[in-house]
């Protein structure tokens, strides 16, 4: 506890008391759920702080007539808030870890890698199906996700079934689930659900086996200018450090455990490869790499936490990656990248 507490003091210092924090998020209720629990550590940590939210939409919060996978941007939810950051209106913006690009712009990183929530995706119900499974819903039942992901493995999965894309914030989709009589039940990140306080909503929570869940999913990201020390000091307290090294080692297989399977799946899900492999890793109590820098690894920096695990984990991610692209994985996602723009 001591060694915290010094840590988070030498942080307060570095940036003057009368300094206001400026933090960046999206709009939608659940952005700002996750903002606020994210300044209340920080605050938490240097009560001699004082934070102000500055909220924004996103292309991806404006565009919501089209599949996010037709719009073509890899910054859908992350691109203003960047440039906000980069004009220094604001100090640093929180994400969900799943919508940050495993590579970041130059002068950007992720400072900080928050305590895992469940990662699992859920199936939310239309109150007339409540009680049922994906399995059990009748033949023809219309599924809305917004992640081609989940479609392609749920297709494979539950053949039975049809995928829709369904676009908007949380409230936005369970509005249309409830009101619309359009689709029988909708695929949302359970982590975002319970945030929200929902948790009664939530009819089957998916396993593995059924769909595997998104990089980074069920974490919150800090973004700040890889240049602000101050704001690395500051925000690096909030590493979880099983968080960080599952995420490194995600992130690192989606851009080429620990325990790490991943898969890739054509877009009807009649084809996939799926493999997992295992690395022990260990963390030791003290850094047994010496004092040199750092390294950035899939744009995250984690000062306070050993490199040899940061390596342990990318390299695991990599290997898991490079495993699947020898058993004709490309083959796959090419394909399933040309269907998907010809549509």
């Amino acid at each position: 506890m001591s060694g915290i507490s010094n840590k988070a003091a030498m942080a307060e210092e570095n940036i003057p008391n009368m300094r206001v924090i400026r933090v960046g998020t999206r709009k939608s209720q659940l952005a700002r759920i996750q903002t606020d629990s994210v300044v209340a550590m920080l605050k938490a940590l240097n009560p001699g702080l004082q934070f102000e939210i500055i909220a924004m939409s996103t292309t991806g919060d404006r565009i919501l007539d089209t599949a996010l996978s037709k719009i073509g941007e890899k910054s859908l939810f992350t691109k203003e808030l960047e440039h906000a950051l980069e004009k220094k209106e604001v100090d640093l913006v929180v994400h969900s870890l799943k919508d940050l690009p495993t590579v970041l712009p130059p002068g950007f990183t992720i400072g900080a890698i928050c305590k895992r929530e469940n990662p699992h995706d859920a199936v939310v119900f239309h109150p007339k199906f409540v009680g049922k499974t994906l399995e059990t819903l009748p033949e023809k039942s219309v599924v809305g996700t917004s992640s081609l992901r989940r479609a392609a493995q749920l297709q494979r999965k539950f053949p039975h079934l049809e995928f829709k894309s369904i676009r908007g914030n949380l409230n936005t989709r369970l509005q249309k689930l409830d009101e619309l009589q359009e689709f029988s039940a909708i695929i949302l990140a359970t982590a975002g659900l319970q945030r929200m306080g929902w948790q009664n909503r939530i009819g089957q929570i998916l396993r593995p086996e059924e769909c595997m869940y998104a990089v980074g999913q069920g974490a919150l990201g800090v973004e700040v200018r890889a240049k602000d020390q101050d704001l690395l000091d500051l925000v690096g307290m909030l590493h979880d450090p099983e968080t960080l090294l599952c995420c490194i080692a995600e992130r690192a297989f989606l851009k080429h455990l620990l325990y790490l399977t991943g898969g890739v799946w054509s877009l009807d899900g009649s084809d996939s490869i799926q493999e997992t492999m295992q690395a022990t890793i260990h963390i030791p109590a003290q850094h047994e790499d010496g004092p040199e820098d750092d390294p950035q690894l899939v744009s995250i920096t984690a000062q306070n936490i050993p490199r040899v695990a940061q390596l342990a984990a990318e390299n695991l991610g990599i290997s898991l990656a490079n495993l699947l692209l020898n058993k004709g994985a490309k083959n796959i996602l090419d394909i399933a990248r040309q269907l998907n723009d010809a549509h």
